[in-house]
């Protein structure tokens, strides 16, 4: 009878143990698209809030860009379910069921949800040369010019482009779509004159806006945003526009079957980091907030993807439009 108590207890401490050693070597976050762009720079700055509440553990952030995040993501499905491979995806893994077609995974089933952990709004803006002053008349512009107007985004599944297909949804107008290789040069061809409309993060407009070197008509948000460069701006409801109301969230997946334990351990540290205050200054400082809201659960992170593919489903089949 001693020997198996003896026996238990060690086993006891083997579990406890076990429950405790995890991260024991570097996590790799992988950012579903491009260095240097809103996605990775959210992932780089989650992955410095979490050190702290993962006990100082190395976290690397890996680029898999391609196929609308689509090969990140089914990269991420196939790896080693330990919690050491993550993903940080935004509103795309939402819309990946319908643009891309034939994936090899299951969005909604073959990943454990972790949580969101930031959103950004963002804003329609216009070339320099735009006559028109506000939506009103910009909306005028838009139906008297109708497939004329050239609308930028930064290549398809790309937010720029996921806003361009809502507006010209609730807008009732097809316009003549540009697809650019990341914003800059759509950016740039804005400014240049060569494409009428962009509509895009404010982590990629706001300097612009700030700088006049665009015209700004309404952000895509509920409320007004209160950042100094945009306050002064509508948004689309209060400038008559029913039904564009969009933001592009980040959030975090782990490969189905990792362990309860371990992903018990990633989500207190993703509840802790988004309350980080350096994290959340991070966010500010692009034009984006830290989550604060239920979303950061892992089952209501769920519930909100489910409910986003209901709404983008319709949205992207109607437009015809694919990322493969």
């Amino acid at each position: 009878m001693k020997r198996l108590l003896v026996l238990a207890a060690a086993a006891a401490t083997l579990g406890a143990y076990a429950q405790t050693a995890f991260p024991t070597k570097p996590i790799t976050i992988v950012a579903t698209f491009a260095a240097g762009g809103p996605v990775d720079r959210v992932a780089r700055d989650l992955a410095e809030a979490l050190r702290k509440p993962l006990n100082g553990a190395v976290i690397l952030v890996d680029n898999v860009v391609g196929a609308a995040g689509s090969i990140a993501a089914n990269k991420v499905a196939k790896a080693n379910p330990d919690g050491y491979t993550l993903m940080l995806n935004h509103i795309g893994m939402a819309t990946m069921p319908t643009l891309v077609r034939n994936i090899p995974f299951k969005v909604e089933s073959d990943f454990e949800y972790l949580g969101v952990v930031s959103e950004n709004p963002m804003t329609l803006i216009a070339k320099p040369q735009m006559a028109a002053n506000n939506f009103a008349e910009l909306r005028k512009w838009i139906n008297d010019n109708k497939s004329k107007v050239n609308l930028g985004n930064a290549g398809v599944g790309s937010a720029s482009h996921l806003c361009g297909l809502l507006l010209q949804s609730a807008l009732g107008v097809d316009m003549t779509t540009v697809p650019y290789k990341g914003t800059a040069p759509a950016m740039t061809d804005l400014i240049g004159g060569q494409i009428d409309l962009l509509c895009d993060q404010t982590t990629n407009t706001s300097s612009q806006i700030e700088g006049k070197k665009v015209k700004a008509y309404a952000v895509t948000t509920a409320k007004r945003l209160t950042t100094p460069a945009l306050k002064d701006l509508p948004t689309l409801q209060e400038a008559g526009l029913k039904g564009v109301e969009v933001t592009i969230w980040n959030a975090v997946y782990a490969p189905k079957g990792t362990p309860p334990d371990v992903l018990a351990k990633l989500s207190a540290a993703i509840k802790a980091a988004v309350k980080d205050p350096e994290f959340i200054k991070k966010q500010e400082g692009l034009g984006a907030v830290a989550i604060s809201d239920k979303r950061v659960e892992p089952a209501e992170h769920k519930k909100f993807v489910q409910a986003e593919i209901a709404k983008w489903s319709p949205i992207i089949k109607a437009a015809g439009v694919y990322a493969d």
